[in-house]
């Protein structure tokens, strides 16, 4: 950002150098921090299964020992899709 100096200046100078310089940038900056969230999705326990192949008694263990996390409403178990993607990108193999 550059300086601007308001001595000599007119509003209408400081108003023009405030479009060109200042609010490009500033909008700039807010379309990097605030992009849009999508929803969260949640995936039964056999969503998950569907999805990583794997057996259903594998989520319910991954549940007990702390490695992946199970939101529960009434007597159904959700797991949310962007904490198993991450549990997935923090095992990968190199």
């Amino acid at each position: 950002m550059t300086t601007i100096q308001f001595i000599g200046t007119t509003p209408t100078d400081l108003i023009q150098e405030i479009k060109k310089e200042i609010i490009p940038e500033l909008k700039e900056q807010l379309c990097r921090e605030f992009q849009p969230k999508e929803p969260t999705k949640y995936l039964t326990r056999a969503e998950v299964c569907d999805m990583l192949h794997i057996d259903l008694s594998t989520p319910h263990r991954w549940r007990k020992e702390g490695t992946l996390i199970a939101y529960g409403m009434g007597n159904r178990i959700y797991f949310k899709r962007n904490e198993i993607d991450e549990l997935i990108n923090q095992n990968r193999l190199r």
